[in-house]
Parts: structure tokens; C-alpha cells; sequence
């Protein structure tokens, strides 16, 4: 098999975007798996078809407006059988937009401070979670409306309710991985979020 030939997209309103794009490249750099472009916020590169050359699109955006020939391109090319990673604020994407949403699997609803909290591995069997345990992050805690039939791999207390932080999807043919952690560019350095962004993109990427 040769590389994954991924697309980082980064962009949007909101968060320090350009310090988390360059984490997250300076992450999946370690792998050698992935062949990596980075665009920074023009969501005209989602149009067809501009993403064929792309196996996997790592996404981190925030808000905005996606126009129907951008949502049909990145929606039909995951469900094409291709991959689709989103980070954080993905579920605060094109709030307008519910085939979008269907998609991630999930949007932002609130979030508690920026705060030091648990996060516990649901299935340690996946290869995404396989030998990982419950670890601390210092990050922004997402409160989401998710799909219940997403598989939830790792989660977080909040108020007494369980939260998912890592769920895997599938959309079409396409594999989606989710990540909550990622607020700033200190927690996409944090290690649990490289090894995460690292085995999700893998599984992501790879065809099913």
C-alpha cells in the first residue's frame, strides 16, 4: 500500500487554527504513512474535484457557511469510501448545515472552562484505544448532541453525565474519526492527542 496522500484543512473564526494545523501536521509527520498538504481556510478546495487526489481529510474549522457545492464535494467524496478526521471544533461547523452534522456524527452544544479533567478509554479493543488507559488533559472540554449509534471509544465526565471525547463512524463507504480534545495548540501537542490523531487518521485512511 503507498502513502495515505492527506489533505490538513484548517480555517474558521474561531481558535488559534494555524498553531493547531501545525500540530497536527508536526504529528502525523511522524508517520510515514501519510503524504500531507495543508490548505488554509478556502473552502472552494472542497468543491468537486478538488479532493479526488485525497485519500483522508483532516479537518479543524470552526462555524462559517458551506455552500452546497462544498458540502457535496466533501460529503460524496468521504462516502465515496475515503476518510474523514475531525477535531474539535469540526462539530462546530456549518451550523446550518444537518447533512454536515450527520456526518461528524455530532455537534458542539457548550463547553465548561478550559480545565484540567479525566478522560476514560470505553474500548480498549479498538485499534484506535487498544492498550490505553484513563488519562489527564488540560484542554476544553466539548458538550455535545451526538448520534447514539456512533461508536464511542473514549469519554469524559461532565456534570455526572457521560460525554464522548473519540467515536468512530461510518459515512457512506468513508470512515469518520472524531477527536473533542484540540482547543489550543499546547493541547494538540499534549501526547494522548498526538497517539489518538495518529492511530484515528491510520484507521481512517485506510480503506475498509
Amino acid at each position: 500500500m503507498g502513502k495515505i496522500n492527506t489533505l490538513v484543512f484548517a480555517g474558521g473564526a474561531i481558535h488559534d487554527w494555524r498553531g493547531c494545523s501545525e500540530a497536527i501536521i508536526d504529528a502525523l509527520s511522524q508517520c510515514d504513512e501519510f503524504q500531507i498538504t495543508k490548505v488554509e481556510d478556502d473552502l472552494n478546495a472542497l468543491v468537486t474535484p478538488k479532493l479526488d487526489a485525497y485519500d483522508l481529510i483532516v479537518f479543524y474549522y470552526t462555524v462559517g457557511q458551506i455552500s452546497d457545492a462544498q458540502k457535496n464535494g466533501l460529503l460524496n467524496h468521504i462516502a465515496s469510501g475515503k476518510g474523514y478526521v475531525g477535531i474539535h471544533s469540526a462539530a462546530d461547523s456549518f451550523r446550518e448545515c444537518p447533512e454536515y452534522r450527520a456526518m461528524v456524527g455530532g455537534h458542539f452544544v457548550t463547553h465548561p472552562r478550559y480545565r484540567e479533567y479525566q478522560v476514560n478509554v470505553v474500548d480498549s479493543e479498538h485499534p484506535i484505544t487498544q492498550g490505553l488507559v484513563e488519562f489527564m488533559v488540560t484542554d476544553e472540554q466539548y458538550i455535545l448532541d451526538y448520534d447514539r449509534r456512533v461508536n464511542v471509544l473514549a469519554s469524559a465526565l461532565w456534570k455526572g453525565a457521560v460525554m464522548p471525547v473519540v467515536w468512530t463512524k461510518s459515512w457512506g463507504k468513508g470512515r469518520v474519526f472524531y477527536l473533542a480534545l484540540g482547543h489550543d495548540a499546547k493541547a494538540c501537542r499534549h501526547e494522548m492527542f498526538r497517539t489518538l490523531l495518529q492511530r484515528g487518521a491510520l484507521w481512517a485512511g485506510t480503506p475498509q
